[in-house]
């Protein structure tokens, strides 16, 4: 009998790191698993053991990929104030489509709990704040980053709307003066 041939499929791992993503969106992290993530990318689950040989390998895979670019994102366009800016970046990020940012600090916060994740975490500060210190420098620019998750956090888990406004004021108070 011959043995099957093994199918090449170069987009496997990104598939299931796309599908462990959707599975932490729909279900948290307590409903991560490799068969989940497995049923999710509709990959044998061989598949994805084999190249996520933890969850928290897997786990570390989605969080590099949903902090990839999101520096970016944080400066503000030129002659743009930074509050300002900030403040309206912000209201993107938790207004109606929400679900990014809640799957963001799951993962974000998942490290409390999962030592393999803090690395990663720590990149994400770490890369807010020097996009920021262009604008600013660098003890406001982990400061700013500190308000913005504080703000994040609290709209998150009280349901309660996003006030700019607010947002705005308490970034340009951190910002001081020449803010």
């Amino acid at each position: 009998m011959a043995a099957r041939a093994r199918r090449y499929d170069p987009e496997r791992r990104q598939r299931i790191i796309d599908a462990a993503i959707r599975v932490v969106g729909a279900k948290g992290i307590a409903g991560l698993s490799h068969r989940s993530v497995a049923a999710e990318a509709d990959v044998p689950l061989g598949s994805t053991t084999y190249h996520f040989a933890t969850l928290d390998e897997l786990l570390v895979a989605a969080l590099r990929q949903a902090n990839e670019g999101h520096a970016r994102g944080w400066a503000p366009g030129p002659g743009e104030d930074l509050a300002d800016a900030l403040a309206r970046l912000l209201g993107r990020l938790l207004g109606a489509g929400r679900g990014r940012a809640e799957l963001e600090y799951e993962l974000y916060l998942a490290a409390l709990r999962r030592p393999a994740l803090r690395p990663v975490a720590a990149e994400w500060l770490e890369s807010v704040a020097t996009a920021l210190a262009e604008h600013t420098d660098p003890v406001t620019a982990r400061a700013l980053v500190a308000v913005m998750d504080g703000i994040s956090l609290q709209v998150l888990l009280t349901d309660r709307p996003y006030e700019e406004p607010y947002a705005r004021a308490v970034l340009r108070r951190v910002l001081g003066p020449a803010g």
